[in-house]
Order: C-alpha cells, then structure tokens, then sequence
C-alpha cells in the first residue's frame, strides 16, 4: 500500500510541476528587465510549494510563530534538517531569502533550472574555494537586505536528531550585524527519511519559528561556540515538542 500510495505522489509532485514550469519560465522571462534580484520568481516558488504540501493528504502541517520575522529585518535563517522534504516545507514560511543549497542539486531537472532562475546561492562542500565564494556571496545578499536560508547541519540527519552544526551560518551573522533566525522542523524525516522513496503516511509536520536573537545578545562572538549555542536551542525546542507529542 505504501508504495502505491507513494508512486502516486510522485505523480502528483511531477504533474504539479510540468503544470507550473513553463508559467514560472514566463514570470522569470518578463520580470528579469526590472528584478535583478529575482525575488518575484522566488515568491512565486514560495506560493506553489505552498499550495503542493496543502493539496497532499498523507500530513498535517502546523506552522508556529511565522510572524516573528519583522517585515524589512533581514536574517540569517537557520534549520535543523531530517528530510528532502524540508525545501518544500520551510518554503511554506513564504519569506523573502536566498536558498544556500549544496551544488549538486543543480544537476536535478527543473531543480536546478529554479536555483538558477532565482538566483540562489550554491556551494560545492568539498572545495574550500567554493565555500569561500559562498560566504561572500551570502554576505552580499544580507548587506543588500536579502535574507539567507541555511541548513547548518549541512546535510540530513541520519536519525532525525540533531546533528552538529557547521560555522558559516553564525559567521555570516556576526559579519553582517544581522540578527539569527531559528527554525525548528519535525515530523518531515518520519515521511520520507534520507536517501528513502517510499512515503509513511499519517504524521504531523510542525514548523516553529523561535525568537530571533539580534548581534548585541549573541552570548559569545566566538563562532563554534555560538554555532553549538544554536544548535542546543533548536535541538531543546525539538524535545520539548516530542515530550508533548503522542508517539505513534
């Protein structure tokens, strides 16, 4: 039943896209004179992904505290990672970032098409050129007042706990002067777990946005230690939620 059941959203997830794909081309196509910095493809982006987790029956979704980004503050946001899933679910926030997303998800059809339409931000993690080259990008959007969507874990986790987090993401904010942005996700990895293509069914995705923590209340400039600091904080909120979440 599974595998149907999962041959069947794939379906859906691939229809949805050859239906949107061409309007998105002639979004990009007539607002690239005017919209260098792409956000008006990103938005749309943000609106189908919306639309596709809420025509799909299998969750339940539940987004907390989306309003405490303030309109014209600009982050870096940050979010534990369980799942392939967790683009498409943090897109449901509907901010206006830039998506830093590793290189090789260039090489996926019409995935790849949408990084560069919308001018995303990528990284090859094994050169150090290439990383170098990501912060400074990174660092631009921010100081233009972009935002900047990381995972720090810099991949999915294995056992849908939360993994170490990487350095970039805390160095960015401390170079910017821009204020952190935690975002807690649960309940993807139960789904559609790494390296998986076979969908579960029944779960619950909560999306909670902590509070930002601005420059002047980082406890430490030190970048591993601030690194850890967030990680403790999305890794608590995550045990709290299962304390009080049934197990199924």
């Amino acid at each position: 039943m599974d595998i149907v059941k999962s041959i069947l959203l794939w379906i859906i997830g691939i229809l949805f896209i050859i239906i949107f794909f061409p309007i998105n081309c002639v979004v990009w196509i007539f607002s690239l004179p005017f919209d260098r910095n792409r956000a008006s493809i990103h938005m749309i982006l943000m609106w189908q992904s919306y639309l596709l987790v809420k025509m799909i029956p299998i969750w339940k979704i539940k987004i907390e505290g989306r309003e405490k980004a303030v309109k014209g503050v600009t982050y870096v946001i940050i979010s534990n990672h369980q799942s392939v899933l967790d683009t498409l679910i943090i897109n449901c926030l509907r901010y206006r970032f830039k998506w830093v997303s590793k290189i090789e998800n260039m090489k996926i059809p019409v995935l790849g098409l949408y990084l560069r339409m919308a001018d995303y931000i990528t990284v090859n993690r094994g050169n150090e050129e290439s990383k170098v080259e990501m912060l400074e990008k990174s660092l631009n959007c921010l100081k233009n007042g972009t935002s900047v969507m990381i995972f720090p874990e810099g991949t999915r986790s294995k056992d849908m706990e939360v993994a170490l987090f990487k350095r970039g993401a805390f160095q960015l904010a401390i170079e910017a002067g821009v204020p952190v942005l935690p975002v807690m996700l649960e309940g993807t990895g139960g789904i559609l777990p790494k390296h998986g293509l076979i969908f579960g069914s029944g779960f619950n995705i909560t999306i909670r946005v902590l509070d930002p923590v601005y420059p002047n209340a980082f406890p430490t400039k030190n970048v591993d230690e601030l690194s850890e600091i967030f990680r403790n904080k999305i890794a608590s909120e995550l045990k709290e939620l299962r304390s009080i979440t049934p197990k199924k």
